[in-house]
């Protein structure tokens, strides 16, 4: 597991981007945390790294939000889920959580605890939590299948504020 600690909103932004430069197409992200811990900001900090020029918000109300970015080598679609309004596992297929999930974009999921067991078994779990002050963020990340171990050691080389 490794541990990032973030000082302010523009810091966890930057995180964001660090770890843009290291994902590829098909990579998942689970992002758990309390309301107002910083998902939707760290996927900010993501969509700018990916060149999305898109205006990113919380797909709260709309539940999935498709961006057209890049890595710079190739075209990307960034796929923003927020599963906290959904209720049922029907739900996800009314979305086209699994056509999206494996569309061979980024696949970016707010509250995936919610639906645990249709998640891929393979994937890049990110908790953010609330540091000692009012703007810092604890960042864990778990690495869930070799894919995802490679994705961290490669992390470890471009991100700073690791501890």
């Amino acid at each position: 597991m490794l541990v990032y600690k973030t000082a302010s909103a523009d810091a966890t932004y930057d995180f964001g981007q660090d770890l843009a430069k290291v994902l590829k197409a098909g990579d998942i992200l689970c992002l758990s945390g309390n309301l107002g811990a910083g998902k939707t900001l760290l996927t900010q900090g993501i969509a700018a790294g990916l060149r999305v020029t898109d205006a990113v918000g919380s797909p709260t109300f709309t539940v999935l939000n498709v961006y057209a970015g890049s890595t710079g080598k190739q075209e990307l679609a960034v796929y923003h889920f927020d599963l906290y309004r959904l209720e049922h596992p029907a739900e996800l297929a009314d979305i086209g959580f699994e056509y999206y999930v494996d569309a061979g974009g980024v696949a970016i999921i707010e509250w995936p605890e919610k639906f645990l067991e249709f998640l891929p078994d393979e994937r890049l779990w990110l908790t953010i939590e609330y540091g000692d002050s009012a703007n810092e963020r604890i960042i864990r990340i778990k690495a869930e299948g070799k894919r995802y171990e490679t994705l961290c050691e490669e992390l470890k080389q471009v991100a700073h504020s690791c501890y």
